[in-house]
């Protein structure tokens, strides 16, 4: 039974003062896990799990600019838990906030180095000839990168989600960027690291009024205590950015941003280039209607770049955060995401 009126409004009392005085603590990424690899920032987790059945396992490459724990936000809210359930043996590769020692980290040196380490950790761990590899939001540039660039590796198929393809159609800082009214070194600081502080900004740039959208909807549901951790762990997670190398941020805005190289389907790469044809694994390219971060004008392109014979795309009327976390993920995108995996999975 729903709780009336002054129920409620005593609830809200009730949970107001541990919430405004900061003191509602939520603790996320629960689901047990093991560091089975790691090489100078670059992580690599392995879920625990008795349900393993299906193989190949997969690999989640995470994005470089924000925390995992959005794929493990919190019990009965995580992506990671749900493919666990479903009897994949599901590893994750995400990364340490980032030093002066990483400022010179190029995407070279994530995908022609850190990932296909962890890549043969996955294999060495689980005894596995194969991987499936699914990359989230810049985690997938880079997945798709690790693909072009290195078609010997054993990859069984391909994931991206909410992934950009076509960077003019992500919003204000990127349209800054390419117009050259801000200049890659004009946020690099004297680490020679984007500042997670520059990198929430843009994030906040793109809905400049959801801080009061967002306040307006706590006191709705303040009396409501799940819907209050829900709310508390997917704020924290999305105000807590990673700084960024300075050498990957001016070349994601040179080539990305402003060369657009990505949509072209063919990317500078040291002396030589890779391209998106070379990729011949199964593809399935996610993304999501409501998206404000990745539109689904950046991310649809992807699916006719890629030269895999067997691709499709899976469109979804969710945003960014809700393709992996939350209702929709749980009802919709988790068990399509799966049901697709399987099917392409021995």
């Amino acid at each position: 039974m729903a709780p009336s009126l002054l129920e409620r409004q005593l609830l809200r009392i009730r949970n107001a003062i541990p919430y405004y005085a900061g003191l509602h603590r939520v603790t996320l990424g629960q689901t047990p896990k093991d560091l089975v690899w790691r090489r100078e920032t670059a992580r690599l987790w392995r879920y625990r799990s008795d349900e393993r059945r299906i193989s190949p396992p997969i690999l989640i490459v995470h994005s470089l600019v924000s925390e995992s724990h959005i794929l493990d936000l919190l019990p009965g809210n995580s992506m990671v838990a749900f493919l666990c359930e479903q009897g994949f043996d599901v590893f994750l590769t995400d990364w340490e906030r980032a030093g002066p020692a990483d400022a010179d980290n190029t995407l070279q040196t994530y995908v022609d180095d850190y990932l296909p380490g962890a890549l043969a950790a996955v294999r060495r761990v689980s005894g596995a000839d194969e991987v499936t590899v699914v990359g989230y939001c810049l985690g997938g540039v880079l997945a798709l990168l690790l693909g072009a660039a290195h078609p010997e590796l054993p990859i069984r198929n391909l994931v991206t989600m909410t992934t950009p393809c076509d960077f003019r159609r992500l919003g204000f800082m990127t349209s800054m960027l390419v117009a050259d009214r801000l200049d890659p070194d004009d946020v690099i600081d004297d680490t020679g690291l984007v500042p997670a502080r520059f990198i929430d900004l843009a994030f906040q740039s793109l809905k400049p009024t959801d801080p009061l959208v967002q306040q307006a909807n706590v006191w709705q549901h303040l009396h409501d205590e799940q819907w209050l951790t829900g709310f508390i762990a997917m704020n924290r997670w999305a105000r807590e950015q990673l700084p960024f190398p300075g050498a990957a941020f001016r070349q994601l805005v040179d080539v990305m941003i402003r060369d657009n190289a990505l949509l072209h389907g063919v990317v500078p790469w040291g002396d030589d280039e890779v391209r998106l044809a070379d990729i011949h694994c199964p593809y399935l390219n996610v993304f999501c209607n409501a998206d404000e971060l990745v539109p689904p004008a950046s991310a649809e392109p992807l699916c006719d770049l890629v030269g895999s014979e067997d691709r499709g795309e899976l469109r979804l009327d969710a945003g960014h955060v809700g393709l992996v976390a939350g209702r929709q993920a749980a009802e919709v995108s988790r068990p399509r995401i799966a049901e697709w995996v399987g099917e392409h999975s021995a």
